[in-house]
C-alpha cells in the first residue's frame, strides 16, 4: 500500500460514501469524536440490507429495533449531512483535502415541503414491483423505500410514472396540500470537500438465476433467503406470515439450500460469503417460532458458525427448535406437478441416495460486490481484488491502495453485522488520526430545545404501545393494551406504533407532546438497555426532561417469554402498562452535572491489540498509560510468523513495540497489575503496582486488550508423547527448524480440540485457517509429506475459502468426524528420537464422508487447539466489576452493533479479550475501539447522569453503613456547612447502583428515579 501523503492545507471533514451499517457506524463515530460527516448513499434513503432483516443472528433481536436508533441519531446529529439519492462523480485531491463531486438525483419531490403524509402515493395509479420488498409485492410509482425511511421523503420512479413517461397523470401534484410535487426538479450537481473519505459501499446479493439448476425465476416457490426475511418480516408483504408465493398457502415443509453464490468456481465466486450458515440456521429457528409444525430442513456442506456466540445459537437451533441440518450440497430442484411441491434429490450418508419433496424452497444467496462501487473504486483510483471487493492490506484491512481513502464492510469483503461495525470503527479511527489537528474545526454545538417548567403541573401522560414488528404484536393485543392505557388515571393520549424507535415515530411522539400538553411519555416496547437512552433524547427535544420518561418492556417480559399464551400475555401487558403509568405520575425532573473529563487513555494489556490501540490513540495526539503485566509487551502475535495470504503479525508487532517505545505521548508500565479502578466514565482513578510500587493513575477511557491463551490438551496423548504437538508449536518448528520438517513423511492434524464442546461450546475461529495455512507451509518445505487434516467442519470463511480450495489442490487430505465419534490415538512407542519409526503414531477414525473406518500412521501429530481467555480475565473483571460471557470472554453491551462497548460506559473491550479472533481482526477491534473511546477524550467535559443516590440530611444520622457499602467511593459522611456530619455524594462518582439505599437504615439515601414512593406505586397497580 502507499504510503499517506499530507496535503498541507487540512479540512476538517470526512465523507463516508455508502449508507448501511459500516457507513452508519462510521458517520456516527466521526461525528461524535469531533468531525464534519458527510454520508452519501446511492438510494433514496440509508439503512443498506439490514433494513431488510426480519431478526439478527444470534440473539434474535428485530432487525429494525437495532438499526431504528441508528437512524434517529442519524438524523438529529448536528454534525452529519445526509446526501441520499446521490452519486459520486469523481475524487480529487490528497489527503487532508479532498475534492468530490456529487450528482444528486432529482426525486422530483421538494425535501423541505413533504411531510410524507402518504396521500401521494395513496392516490398513484401506477403500481410497480417493490424492490425493498424483494419484489414479493408492489408498490406506487411514487413511493418512500421502507416505512421507517431516512430521509423520510418521498420519491418518483422517474422510469414508470405516467408524467415522465407519457407525459400525463400529475394526480399527486393536484392532491398534495404542502405543494411538494416538483416535476421540473433537475438533478444537481454539488462540490464537497473532506479531509478524507471512507468507502462504505456495501455489496449486492447473489442473482439466484445464475443457478438455474434451482429454478429460481421458474419455480414461485423457490425464493431467496433475502426474499425469505421479508415474508418472515411484520413490515413485509404478508405482514409476518409465512406464505407461499404460488398459493398462498402455509407451507408445511421448508429446505434451505446452502452455498448459492458461494464457494462456486463456476460463477466466478470461490469465496464463502460468511454469513448464510449463520442466516439459515436463523430463519430456521424463527419459522419454528412462528409456527412448530413446521419442518425445516437445511442442507449444508460444512457449517460456518465462527463469530462469538454462534455455535451455541446452531446448536439450540437443532436441539431446542428441531431444525434438522443435512450435509449434502443440492443439485438441482424439481417441480412435482401432482402436488405442487419441490423435489430435492440429496445423498443421505448412512442411506445412500434420497429424495425429499417440500413445500417451499430457500436458497441460502452469497454476497456479490456492488457494481457501481466497483465502477466508483475504478473512477477514483481503488484497487480491486480478484473478487472484485475492495483491495486492502492483509493486516490492516480498512487501508486500501489510494492514500487517505479507506473501505470497511461489504466493500472490503464479505462479513457479517458485528464484523461490519467493528471494522467502520477502524475505518473511522484512521480517518480522523490523519485530520487529528483539525479535529472540531467544522463542527457545531447540537441546538438544544428550552426545557419546559412542568413543577406543579399535574400529570399528563402519553402511552405509545410498539408493535415491534410481530415481535409484541405476534403475542399480545396491542390495541387492546392501547386502548386500555386510554383508560387510566392521568392518561392524556394512548395510541399504537408498528416501531415506535423509528425516525418517523419519534417525530410522531414529539408532536403529541405538543398537541396533547403531555408532561410525561411512557412507551411499551422493547428493553430499556438499548432503547431508554432514544426515546429520552426524544422527550428531550420536544422540550420535557428527560427522566419525565417511562419504559414498560413487554417484549423481553412479556410477549416473548409467554409466547404460547396470548391472553395472558395481554393480560399482563396492561398491567405493566398501567404500573408504569403508575411510576410515571410520581417521576421528577432530574439534572445531570458537567466535570472535567481527563484527555488521557488507559490500554490494560500489551499484545497486539494493546499496541495497536496505545499507537492509534496517541496519534489522534491524546497521553495513553500502557499496562502490561509480564517483563515484555507483544503478547500472542510473538508466535504468529505469517498468515494465510502472507503478512507476519510477529514482524508487525515488532514494528509496533519500536513504535510505542518513540512515542512520548505513551507510558509503559511492565511487570504491573491493576489493583483497583475507581471512578466513571471520562474521570477514572486506577490504582496500578509495579513491583513493590503502586501509583494512581488518572484516565478518562480504559480500553481492555488482555489477549487470550492457547488451551493446553488434555487429549491425544499430549504432553506425554514428543510427536504431539499445538498449531502453535508447529507453526514455530516451520519457522525455525525447517530441516525437521522437511525429514517428516506423514503429518496428522486434529481439528477442534477444546473448542465446540459441551463445556465450551464455541468456535475458536482461527483454527481451521491455522491449519490450512501451516499444511501449505510444510508442503512448500516438503512436498512429499502427506498431510491428512481431521476436521468437524472446515470453517475458512470469506476469501480464506481459496486457501482450502488451494490445500486440497496440493494434495492436502482432509478426513470428516462427528463429535461424538473423536479420533483415538495410539502412540507406536515412546521413542522421543524425532527420526524414529518408532515414534510414529496410529491415528482411527471412522470418516464420516467415506463411512468407514480409516487408519492413519504420523510422524507428528498437530492439535489444533483453542484459544482460551487470559487467566487473569476472572480478577480483572471483578476488579472492573464488568461481566464475562459464560465462556469466559469480556462481554459486550450488544453482540450485533455494540461489540467493542462494555456494560460500562468509558470502558471498551478489544482482540482476544473479547473472544477469539484472527490477527487482523484484533488489529480492526482495536481501532475500532479507539474510535469508540475518541467521542470520549474529544470532549473537554462528560455529563454525570442525573439518576444517582440523593441524601436526606434531615434523616441521616453519620452512621456510616452508606460509606462501607458502595464500591465506587461516591458517598462518605462528612461534615456539612452547617457544621453537622452527614453523608455526602460525589455526583460525578456515583453509578446509581443503589447499595448505599438498601444499607441506609433511616431511608435518608434514596436512588433518584427510583424512589420507593415510586416503586410501591408500580407495585400496588398489579393485578
Amino acid at each position: 500500500m502507499n504510503p499517506i501523503i499530507e496535503s498541507p492545507s487540512k479540512i476538517g471533514a470526512i465523507t463516508v460514501i455508502g449508507g448501511g451499517i459500516a457507513g452508519i457506524q462510521a458517520a456516527l463515530d466521526m461525528a461524535d469524536a469531533g468531525y464534519k460527516v458527510y454520508l452519501v448513499e446511492e438510494k433514496p434513503a440509508v439503512g443498506g440490507v439490514m433494513a431488510q432483516l426480519d431478526k439478527t443472528f444470534p440473539t434474535n433481536d428485530c432487525s429494525a429495533c437495532m438499526l431504528g436508533p441508528k437512524l434517529v441519531e442519524l438524523d438529529n446529529h448536528a454534525n452529519i449531512e445526509i446526501s441520499a439519492y446521490t452519486d459520486v462523480l469523481n475524487l480529487e485531491g490528497t489527503p487532508g483535502h479532498f475534492r468530490l463531486t456529487l450528482k444528486r438525483k432529482a426525486r422530483a419531490v421538494d425535501p423541505e415541503k413533504c411531510v410524507s403524509c402518504g396521500l401521494c402515493a395513496d392516490k398513484c395509479p401506477v403500481r410497480v414491483s417493490d424492490l425493498f420488498n424483494a419484489d414479493l409485492n408492489q408498490r406506487k410509482a411514487i413511493y418512500l423505500p421502507y416505512p421507517q425511511a431516512l430521509p423520510l421523503t418521498y420519491t418518483i420512479d422517474k422510469d414508470n410514472c405516467r408524467f415522465f413517461t407519457k407525459g400525463k397523470c400529475r394526480i399527486c401534484e393536484k392532491l398534495c396540500p404542502n405543494k411538494a410535487i416538483a416535476f421540473d426538479q433537475d438533478d444537481e450537481t454539488v462540490y464537497i470537500e473532506a479531509g478524507a473519505v471512507i468507502l462504505a459501499g456495501g455489496f449486492t446479493p447473489f442473482d439466484a438465476r445464475l443457478k438455474g439448476e434451482y429454478g429460481y425465476g421458474q419455480w414461485p416457490d423457490v425464493i431467496t433467503s433475502l426474499e425469505y426475511e421479508r415474508i418472515l418480516s411484520a413490515s413485509g408483504p404478508f405482514q409476518g406470515h409465512i406464505r407461499r408465493v404460488s398459493d398462498d398457502r402455509t407451507p408445511r415443509r421448508i429446505a434451505w439450500i446452502q452455498c448459492v453464490g458461494s464457494r462456486d468456481l463456476r460463477n466466478g465466486h470461490a469465496y464463502c460469503s460468511s454469513v448464510c450458515c449463520m442466516y439459515a440456521a436463523k430463519q430456521a429457528m424463527i419459522t419454528k417460532e412462528h409456527d412448530p409444525d413446521i419442518e425445516t430442513t437445511i442442507f449444508y456442506i460444512d457449517f460456518r458458525a465462527h463469530g462469538k456466540g454462534f455455535d451455541r445459537f446452531y446448536e439450540r437451533s437443532e436441539h431446542e427448535n428441531g431444525v434438522r441440518y443435512i450435509r449434502s450440497m443440492i443439485s438441482r430442484v424439481v417441480p412435482n406437478p401432482e402436488d405442487d411441491t419441490l423435489q430435492i434429490s440429496y445423498t443421505d450418508l448412512t442411506h445412500g441416495q434420497k429424495e425429499a419433496c417440500f413445500d417451499l424452497v430457500v436458497l441460502s444467496i452469497g454476497l456479490s460486490p456492488n457494481t457501481s462501487a466497483m465502477k466508483l473504486a475504478e473512477r477514483i483510483g481503488v484497487q480491486l481484488n480478484p473478487h472484485g471487493f475492495c483491495e486492502t492490506d492483509s493486516l490492516n484491512t480498512v487501508v486500501t491502495s489510494r492514500p487517505g481513502v479507506f473501505a470497511c464492510g461489504g466493500m472490503q469483503g464479505p462479513k457479517n453485522i458485528p464484523d461490519a461495525v467493528q471494522q467502520a470503527g477502524s475505518a473511522a479511527s484512521q480517518a480522523m488520526a490523519l485530520l487529528s489537528d483539525v479535529r472540531g474545526s467544522l463542527t457545531v454545538a447540537p441546538a438544544i430545545p428550552t426545557e419546559r417548567d412542568v413543577a406543579g403541573q399535574p400529570p399528563r401522560i402519553g402511552v405509545f404501545v410498539c408493535h415491534c414488528g410481530i415481535n409484541i404484536a405476534g403475542v399480545v393485543d396491542v390495541q387492546a393494551v392501547a386502548d386500555y392505557a386510554a383508560t387510566l388515571h392521568r392518561v392524556a393520549y394512548a395510541t399504537h406504533c408498528m416501531f415506535a424507535c423509528s425516525s418517523d415515530q419519534q417525530q410522531e411522539i414529539r408532536n403529541a407532546i405538543e398537541k396533547h400538553r403531555l408532561n410525561r411519555v411512557v412507551v411499551a416496547s422493547c428493553t430499556p438497555r438499548t432503547h431508554e437512552p432514544l426515546f429520552r433524547d426524544t422527550i428531550r427535544q420536544a422540550g420535557l426532561n428527560p427522566y419525565l420518561f417511562e419504559l414498560a418492556n413487554i417484549r423481553e417480559h412479556d410477549a416473548w417469554v409467554h409466547r404460547n399464551h396470548p391472553e395472558s400475555a395481554t393480560h399482563k401487558a396492561k398491567n405493566l402498562v398501567a404500573m408504569s403509568v403508575a411510576r410515571a405520575c410520581l417521576l421528577e425532573p432530574l439534572y445531570a452535572t458537567d466535570y472535567e473529563t481527563v484527555q488521557k487513555a488507559l490500554v490494560i494489556g500489551g499484545g497486539l491489540a494493546g499496541l495497536t490501540a496505545a499507537t492509534a490513540i496517541a496519534e489522534q495526539g491524546f497521553p495513553v498509560f500502557l499496562i502490561e503485566r509480564t517483563s515484555e509487551p507483544g503478547g500472542n502475535a510473538r508466535t504468529l510468523f505469517y498468515t494465510e495470504d502472507g503478512a507476519s503479525p510477529a514482524h508487525h508487532v515488532e514494528t509496533l513495540i519500536q513504535k510505542v517505545s518513540n512515542q512520548p505521548l505513551i507510558t509503559v508500565f511492565t511487570n504491573t497489575e491493576i489493583v483497583s479502578v475507581m471512578g466513571s466514565c471520562g474521570q477514572f482513578t486506577t490504582r496500578i503496582k509495579t513491583g513493590g510500587e503502586s501509583r494512581t493513575i488518572a484516565h478518562g477511557v480504559t480500553l481492555i486488550a488482555i489477549g487470550g491463551e492457547e488451551y493446553t490438551p488434555t487429549e491425544y496423548f499430549y504432553g506425554r508423547h514428543p510427536g504431539v504437538i499445538t498449531q502453535r508449536a508447529f507453526e514455530s518448528m516451520l519457522m525455525h527448524q525447517p530441516d525437521d520438517a522437511r525429514r517428516l513423511k506423514h503429518v496428522v492434524m486434529i481439528q477442534c480440540v477444546g473448542s465446540r464442546e459441551a463445556e465450551n461450546l464455541y468456535c475458536s475461529r482461527v483454527c481451521c485457517t491455522a491449519a490450512l495455512k501451516n499444511s501449505l507451509e510444510i508442503k512448500a518445505l516438503n512436498p512429499d509429506v502427506q498431510v491428512s487434516v481431521l476436521y468437524r467442519d472446515i470453517r475458512s470463511h470469506s476469501f480464506r475459502e481459496t486457501v482450502y480450495l488451494k490445500a486440497r489442490q496440493r494434495g492436502i487430505r482432509f478426513f470428516r468426524f462427528k463429535r461424538e465419534q473423536k479420533p483415538e490415538v495410539t502412540p507406536d512407542s515412546a521413542d522421543s528420537d524425532i527420526d524414529s519409526e518408532r515414534n510414529r503414531l496410529t491415528v482411527k477414525l471412522f470418516d464420516d464422508q467415506l463411512q468407514s473406518q480409516v487408519q492413519l500412521k504420523a510422524d507428528l501429530l498437530v492439535l489444533s487447539a483453542a484459544i482460551r481467555p487470559a487467566h487473569t480475565a476472572e480478577y480483572l473483571a471483578e476488579t472492573m466489576r464488568l461481566p464475562l460471557d459464560e465462556d469466559g470472554f469480556f462481554m459486550e453491551v450488544h453482540p450485533k452493533l455494540r461489540p467493542l462497548d462494555s456494560p460500562t460506559a468509558g470502558i471498551f473491550l478489544c482482540g482476544l479479550a473479547q473472544g477469539p479472533k484472527f490477527a487482523a481482526e484484533t488489529i480492526i477491534q482495536a481501532r475500532g475501539a479507539v474510535s469508540r473511546a475518541l467521542a470520549v477524550l474529544s470532549k473537554k467535559t462528560m455529563t454525570a447522569d442525573g439518576m444517582i443516590t440523593q441524601v436526606d440530611p434531615r434523616l441521616c444520622r453519620a452512621c456510616g453503613e452508606c460509606e462501607k457499602t458502595c464500591l465506587f467511593e461516591a458517598i462518605r459522611v462528612t461534615e456539612t456547612e452547617d457544621g453537622r456530619q452527614a453523608a455526602v455524594v460525589t455526583a460525578t462518582v456515583c453509578t446509581g447502583c443503589g447499595a448505599c439505599n438498601a444499607a441506609c437504615p433511616t431511608g435518608a439515601a434514596s436512588l433518584a428515579h427510583f424512589r420507593d414512593s415510586q416503586i410501591n406505586g408500580m407495585i400496588g397497580k398489579v393485578a
